[in-house]
């Protein structure tokens, strides 16, 4: 019975043993991600301390790019929205990456601060220039645009004006007609012959009037 208390024993304490070193490998070894960690962004810090001064030049109304060291595992330097620095597995190596379309592409890989800031200066002025071009396009769609619309309304102007002066036209023609018509009405013909006649018969009277007169 002694012998197996004995054996119980020592198997707890065994274990507690091996629970105890599991640790203590957990801890270091976290340590060791922590101090890594740090190491990472202290460099990537470097490369922010090395491009501040092209961070400070970019225009205060430009918002795409972010120029902020996260923490995380593992830490980056954002350049903007799909565009970061990054340690390699070495923890000396900068990587420059960026988000696409297509997946993920390396722009730069290289050991040197100077070379990576490089590289990140261009790419922040290619990035300013792109923008400066969409934003000249949008200029010029909306100037396309409102001389379209002016156009339109130049050409509206013009069909209202010809509608108007068919309606005139038209207008003029009915009236033409219906003085036609009237014209061609027997019974305007009638009033116009005997107008004619009543006009025939006083100048007769008034001839006969006068020779009478004379004569006398």
């Amino acid at each position: 019975m002694s012998d197996t208390t004995d054996n119980r024993s020592e198997r707890a304490r065994s274990l507690r043993d091996a629970l105890r070193q599991v640790r203590t490998a957990e801890t270091e070894r976290a340590d060791v991600v922590v101090e890594l960690r740090d190491a990472e962004r202290a460099r990537l810090e470097m490369l922010a301390d090395e491009l501040r001064s092209v961070f400070n030049e970019v225009p205060a109304d430009d918002e795409q790019f972010i120029f902020t060291v996260a923490p995380g595992t593992p830490p980056r330097l954002w350049i903007d929205m799909t565009s970061f620095v990054v340690m390699g597995r070495d923890r000396r190596v900068y990587r420059f990456l960026k988000d696409t379309r297509l997946g993920r592409t390396v722009i730069l890989e290289t050991p040197k601060i100077e070379d990576m800031a490089d590289t990140v200066t261009h790419y922040v002025a290619e990035r300013i220039i792109e923008r400066e071009r969409a934003m000249e396009g949008d200029w010029l769609v909306k100037r396309v645009q409102r001389d379209d619309a002016s156009s339109r309304l130049a050409d509206e102007t013009r069909r209202d004006d010809a509608r108007r002066s068919e309606a005139r036209d038209a207008l003029s023609a009915a009236a033409v007609i219906r003085e036609s018509r009237r014209r061609a009405d027997p019974r305007y013909v009638g009033w116009a012959v005997a107008a004619f006649l009543g006009g025939l018969l006083i100048g007769i009277v008034a001839l006969l009037a006068y020779a009478w007169i004379a004569v006398g």
